[in-house]
């Protein structure tokens, strides 16, 4: 392979960094946005690429594929773009997940598309970001997806935003330029219901400048790289909602040795479940202790978010998957609710309707929604509220509905786990929409 045809850093850039050391911090969870041809798949491939994180024969078969599809230059967002059509188009179509390590920490990247009419593909990616990496063309400035996704990544509760200006060096590294991009962006995720802190980079992806290292081409700004910022941020710390696991499994062996043995299984959702800790069993509301904590069929003192646990209660209370444990000394605990106002990403063609029904899944407990009215339809570019009687396919908008089964539900803001759900299609069995729950209706169980 020819080791030219990969486009470099500066010539007096530092040493690509080496990924050789455990990473010791829990891993960032980016999304790329923005409009087409902003460099998004160009980016991350030049980070997995400086960062020494692409094989030898991937990059082999890289530089093979730019060969077929492109002028002969390795075209770094081939490492992301893998679907055909994406190639042949030089188009993201699907959200591509890399994964790539430092020796300060782990990094997961959602690589969405760009165009308005896969908005639902970026909703997917950014849902479980911890910050969105918004680029914007130097040539062309802030345009409507600029506008449209920074909202939606404000919607879905990333804790900042990283304006990317990217292809700088089009523009012949003019500061003007991309200080008039980043006033603009900041002015309007300033004017957003949900603003977030914004941090702004100038950059060419294609050549290597201000991604990994620095470079010689900016003089004039005195931040970080791309890298060092991500290595540096610290997303909030998802312990404060207080534990929560979502039952997905009641495990009753019923015979041999362990025939006494009962345990509920799930993955912490949040917070530090701990033996001897008081929980609360929702919908129910019945109280009681940790008994014990098994993890790997080993028993432990403690369980963190992300570890996947059974418990054993010290009091034989009624538990059913579906269900959730929750720390009796939540900061905020989460409400048991039958009637929710969600915020909804529509997915499929078939217009969502007042009146219309849809299975809901949220946690481990599914059931069915009516859609008992909606409120309105977000302008993604004026964001402008727009009466509306139906969402359509890319749709975004506030909606109310009534469940047939009551959950254990968070505002969305206040912990993201808790407080999303999916609407399926009951008919073809598709996810046909994205609800973000934003209030949340009171309930008492029937007694």
């Amino acid at each position: 392979m020819n080791e030219s045809m990969v486009p470099t850093r500066p010539a007096d850039a530092a040493p690509t960094r080496p990924a050789d050391a455990a990473p010791t911090r829990p891993a960032l969870r980016i999304a790329t946005a923005g409009s087409v041809d902003d460099g998004k798949s160009t980016l991350i491939g030049r980070l997995l690429h400086d960062t020494t994180t692409v094989f030898e024969d991937q990059l082999q078969a890289v530089v093979k594929a730019s060969r077929r599809y492109g002028d002969g230059e390795t075209n770094l967002a081939l490492l992301t773009d893998g679907l055909r059509a994406e190639r042949e188009q030089g188009i993201t179509i699907d959200v591509a997940h890399r994964y790539f390590a430092t020796p300060a920490r782990s990094f997961i990247v959602a690589d969405t598309p760009g165009h308005a009419q896969y908005t639902r593909n970026m909703v997917t990616g950014a849902s479980t970001s911890d910050v969105a990496i918004v680029l914007v063309d130097a040539r062309y400035g802030v345009v409507d997806q600029t506008r449209r996704h920074s909202l939606i990544a404000t919607m879905l509760g990333v804790e900042a935003i990283i304006v990317a200006v990217n292809k700088m060096d089009l523009v012949e590294w003019d500061e003007g330029v991309y200080l008039n991009i980043s006033k603009e962006v900041h002015s309007f995720v300033d004017s957003l219901p949900h603003p977030v802190p914004v941090h702004s980079i100038p950059m060419s992806a294609l050549l290597g400048d201000n991604v990994v290292d620095g470079s010689a081409h900016t003089p004039w700004y005195d931040g970080v790289p791309l890298l060092t910022f991500l290595e540096s941020f610290e997303p909030t710390d998802d312990t404060l909602p207080g534990a929560r696991l979502h039952v997905q499994r009641v495990i009753r062996p019923q015979g041999g040795e362990h025939a006494d043995f009962r345990g509920y299984a799930g993955v912490v959702a949040a917070g530090t479940l701990t033996v001897g800790e008081p929980i609360k069993v929702l919908p129910s509301g019945r109280s009681s202790k940790v008994a014990a904590l098994h993890r790997w069929g080993k028993p432990v003192q403690e369980a963190h978010p992300g570890h996947a646990i059974v418990v054993e209660l010290a009091d034989d209370v009624d538990v059913a998957r579906g269900d959730v444990l929750v720390a009796g000394d939540a900061v905020q605990p989460p409400e048991v609710a039958e009637d929710i106002v969600a915020d909804v990403c529509w997915m499929i063609d078939q217009p969502l309707l007042v009146g219309t029904r849809h299975w809901f899944k949220h946690g481990t407990r599914t059931g069915y929604a009516t859609v008992t009215a909606i409120e309105h339809r977000y302008d993604l570019v004026s964001l402008e509220h727009q009466p509306t009687d139906e969402l359509v396919l890319n749709d975004i908008g506030r909606v109310h509905l009534r469940l047939s089964e009551p959950i254990v539900a968070d505002v969305y803001r206040h912990h993201a786990e808790g407080g999303r759900l999916i609407l399926i299609d009951a008919a073809t069995n598709t996810t046909a929409g994205a609800a973000m729950i934003s209030a949340i209706a009171a309930w008492s169980p029937e007694i």
